[in-house]
């Protein structure tokens, strides 16, 4: 049975060390343990197909609904960076945007939608991508082969719902009354909300 050194296998099969040695740790391959250092993979037992999953680029998005949140934005960014790694993805872009989860002209986003490069796009939370619709978003690029990866299934950030609903305030007003008329309207509604909340 023809033995190779990991780190050979790894060059041989076009992938990182550390994905070699993750799939050696999984019993995706088999070898010998030799030294702290050497590990010693069967060749012969290997398997042809490498698991795709774990050799995709991963494409990342962030958002915040308000610029005061860009320290917020950076952090969540950092976070699916680690989570990436923990799954063996290799992080090929990272895209974040300053936009309401409403707003549906968010360039950034229709950038990785329509990359079909972007086999899996990986967020924080769904409502990072989209408040409304993420199942459509999801089920349109199955249908591609591709796929939406999310972090934490949780709920979160009620600041952030509280500036969407103020949007959606916002735009019903102005489609109701005028922009003039409509943005009066809004802001007694906002400091109404706001004194609610406290």
């Amino acid at each position: 049975m023809k033995k190779i050194k990991l780190a050979e296998y790894a060059k041989m099969m076009g992938v990182s060390h550390k994905t070699a040695w993750r799939w050696y740790k999984t019993g995706t391959i088999t070898g010998v343990k030799m030294s702290a250092r050497t590990i010693l993979i069967d060749v012969d037992d290997a398997p042809e197909v490498i698991p795709v999953e774990t050799e995709q680029g991963a494409y990342i998005y962030g958002r915040v609904s308000t610029s005061r949140d860009k320290e917020n934005l950076e952090r969540q960014i950092e976070r699916v960076k680690a989570y990436c790694r923990g799954k063996g993805y290799q992080v090929v872009q990272s895209v974040s945007e300053i936009a309401s989860g409403m707003n549906d002209k968010r360039p950034k986003l229709m950038g990785l939608v329509k990359n079909e490069q972007a086999k899996i796009i990986v967020v924080e939370h769904k409502d990072r991508m989209t408040r409304f619709g993420f199942n459509y978003l999801d089920e349109l690029l199955k249908m591609q082969g591709r796929r939406i990866e999310v972090v934490d299934l949780s709920e979160n950030q009620q600041d952030d719902l509280m500036q969407d609903l103020v949007s959606i305030i916002t735009s019903f007003c102005a489609r109701l009354y005028g922009q003039r008329r409509g943005g009066r309207i809004s802001q007694k509604t906002i400091q109404a909300l706001q004194g609610e909340e406290e």
